[in-house]
């Protein structure tokens, strides 16, 4: 049953990947070959002036052409990506469906879709937004992902806490109330893990704004078409593939 779900999973993620590829191609690729501009500029200054300097100039060789990246190298990333997340997908469907109330197929797939975009992408991108090329200092990369997945990683555990606490004080208060309680409870313990991580600001004073605004918006729509997508084809296959279900 659960290989079954998998596949499913997998179908779904990859028909999103393809659906959130078109979108990066058409939302998100402008704001990257503005910001890989702005970094050839930066970086052909800084070798002119090594130069007027006298100082050699090490140029480093170009892997893959910017066609090759926007092009099968973001197709590839993306629905590798979707496949991905499309069998997590499954995999929290099968252990959610039927446990969390009289929820459908479609619903649950809904709501799922929902937590995972919040906890796995939103909440971390409030403390950690997505930055272009040329924002960042390579010498601070690596703390700067550790970072990244250590607030993915604090975010799920609070959405989870704050989901069991919600379901325990619902039997003795009541839904309402518990759910408030658990959301405040949730926000509490996100507000200090905000206070706690340490910042990170490393955008070039003379950076466009609107460029940066433009790619963290299509880097959020991204995630939004990619989770959304996975949720409606596979929470479709679903309702359609349950006991008892008629086509009309």
């Amino acid at each position: 049953m659960v290989g079954k779900l998998i596949i499913r999973g997998l179908i779904a993620g990859i028909c999103a990947g393809l659906l959130a590829f078109g979108f990066a191609r058409v939302i998100g690729e402008p704001a990257v070959a503005i910001a890989i501009q702005f970094e050839s500029a930066q970086d052909e200054a800084k070798a002119a002036a090594a130069r007027a300097a006298g100082q050699p100039v090490e140029e480093e060789p170009e892997i893959f052409s910017r066609a090759v990246q926007s092009g099968v190298g973001l197709l590839t990333g993306v629905v590798g990506v979707g496949a991905g997340m499309g069998a997590l997908f499954a995999v929290l469907f099968a252990i959610a469906n039927g446990r969390i109330g009289t929820w459908g197929p479609g619903a649950t797939c809904a709501l799922l879709a929902l937590l995972g975009w919040t906890s796995l992408y939103m909440v971390p991108a409030l403390k950690y937004p997505a930055n272009p090329p040329s924002v960042g200092q390579p010498d601070t990369i690596q703390i700067r992902t550790a970072l990244y997945f250590l607030a993915m990683a604090l975010s799920i555990a609070s959405t989870i806490g704050a989901w069991a606490l919600g379901r325990r004080l619902a039997r003795s208060y009541g839904l309402w109330n518990g759910s408030v309680v658990a959301l405040l409870a949730y926000l509490v313990v996100l507000t200090v893990v905000f206070q706690l991580l340490p910042p990170i600001n490393e955008v070039p004073r003379n950076f466009p704004a609107v460029t940066l605004w433009n790619f963290r918006v299509a880097s959020a729509g991204l995630q939004v078409v990619l989770w959304g997508g996975v949720a409606l084809i596979f929470g479709t296959i679903a309702e359609i593939s349950r006991p008892g279900h008629r086509v009309a």
